[in-house]
């Protein structure tokens, strides 16, 4: 299913729930989803899509660290996050990462620093078709370094 569907359908969903906080985020990020589409001026693929509600995540996210004001918003902000984290495809850890980047682990060992593995670790990795987060990838970079 489409990143807009399942957000179309979870928002209505949570309307019928009678839960307004599920029903805010999910309405803005499928408004937020739509409002990107049009800037490309074509569908967005899923990773993407994904950007775009990590991108809301981040928000929320810095956010609540900064302080969200009365203790009723950090509460919200929370679960928030929650939902928005709920809508991701789940990361890879690091040790799953070393094992994808068996293939390149003499180029990462062979690389001057740190930062050129990584560059040779992400390059391969989205030529997989696999997306992490460059923390991930660092980690498990050293631990392949190592």
């Amino acid at each position: 299913m489409a990143l807009l569907e399942t957000l179309r359908s979870r928002a209505l969903a949570a309307m019928k729930a009678r839960d307004t906080v599920t029903t805010t985020i999910l309405r803005l990020a499928q408004s937020e989803v739509q409002a990107a589409e049009l800037r490309a001026g074509r569908p967005l693929t899923d990773d993407e899509g994904f950007a775009v509600v990590r991108k809301l995540l981040k928000s929320n996210e810095e956010t609540l660290a900064a302080g969200a004001g009365d203790a009723q918003r950090a509460a919200t902000l929370a679960r928030e996050i929650t939902i928005l984290t709920e809508l991701l495809p789940r990361a890879l850890t690091a040790t799953q990462l070393e094992a994808l980047l068996g293939p390149v682990a003499t180029a990462i060992r062979a690389a001057a620093s740190d930062g050129q593995a990584t560059g040779v670790a992400m390059k391969h990795l989205k030529s997989t078709g696999v997306s992490a987060s460059g923390a991930d990838v660092a980690l498990a970079v050293k631990a392949l370094r190592s």
